[in-house]
């Protein structure tokens, strides 16, 4: 990452249905042109869960258009920040990218009241992110 280029970043779940969708949903929201922002998945599944696109609208952050994506190996290699959510996920490891792993509850099943609750623990840790990517 150099001065004039954005930093990217890549948020993996398996499915990304859930978790990696509400990150990337709340990053692209509230950090708009400043950072890329990808998410995807080792197995994706069919759509995004319902329940998380309820609550991100709740919020404001339409996620009805958004798509599972499978995770590549090129994903990764544009990412700056590969950030798992606490699934176990492997991702293809690359010199001078910076990994963590949000540890995150799972809203597949979950009631509204605990999809909000992991909401708002990742929208926490994205303005952290922000705060720290520019």
């Amino acid at each position: 990452m150099t001065e004039t280029t954005r930093p990217a970043v890549l948020f993996v779940c398996v499915h990304n249905a859930g978790r990696s969708q509400m990150a990337a949903g709340y990053l692209q929201a509230l950090a708009g042109d400043r950072i890329d922002v990808f998410s995807a998945g080792s197995e994706p599944g069919d759509r995004v869960n319902p329940a998380a696109v309820a609550v991100m609208a709740e919020e404001g952050i339409d996620l009805s258009a958004a798509t599972p994506l499978v995770l590549t190996v090129d994903a990764v290699r544009r990412a700056d920040v590969v950030i798992t959510m606490g699934c176990g996920d492997a991702c293809p490891i690359f010199p001078g990218r910076r990994y963590e792993d949000w540890p995150l509850d799972d809203p597949a099943g979950q009631s509204d009241e605990a999809v909000r609750a992991i909401r708002d623990e990742i929208k926490a840790r994205v303005e952290t992110l922000i705060a720290e990517l520019v």
